[in-house]
């Protein structure tokens, strides 16, 4: 939790607040064992990026996993101390490597339209912009939309 909260007026910037509970440790740790036990189940994994003084730089998830249909969403973040440094990208591009050990053939994401970085590392990752929703968030005052993507792993 502690990687979140030092970043959160950095993420808030670009994306949705998390939930105010997101931040309370009683709380986040029963969102932590929910989380662990999907993954202990095949539907999801979570890896943590760090640097090379093991410090957390980042995060990058595979969630809704779903083996029959061959699909996963993708998320990540990197804390502020390391954007603009390729890290989301280089760790998007080792998950992407070893997508057919997870049995997904089309990974899907999303991003705000105002997070130019996230759009650059799906697109430079080969992820294809297929749509902008039509739901409008508020950050910071600012209206944003979701740009969904899609992944879908070479034949």
């Amino acid at each position: 939790m502690g990687f979140e909260s030092r970043n959160r007026s950095y993420f808030e910037a670009m994306v949705p607040s998390r939930r105010e509970s997101y931040y309370v440790p009683a709380a986040f740790g029963v969102r932590h064992r929910e989380l662990l036990k999907e993954q202990d189940h095949d539907l999801a994994h979570f890896y943590l990026i760090r640097n090379d003084a093991h410090r957390i730089a980042g995060r990058i998830n595979l969630v809704d996993i779903d083996k029959a249909a061959g699909t996963a969403h993708i998320g990540f973040r990197v804390g502020e101390d390391f954007a603009g440094k390729g890290v989301a990208g280089k760790a998007t591009k080792l998950l992407l490597e070893k997508i057919s050990d997870v049995g997904v053939a089309h990974v899907y994401a999303k991003t705000t339209t105002e997070n130019i970085a996230s759009q650059r590392v799906l697109e430079r990752n080969g992820f294809s912009a297929v749509s902008i929703g039509d739901e409008v968030v508020q950050v910071n005052g600012r209206e944003m939309r979701f740009i969904n993507y899609i992944w879908k792993a070479p034949l």
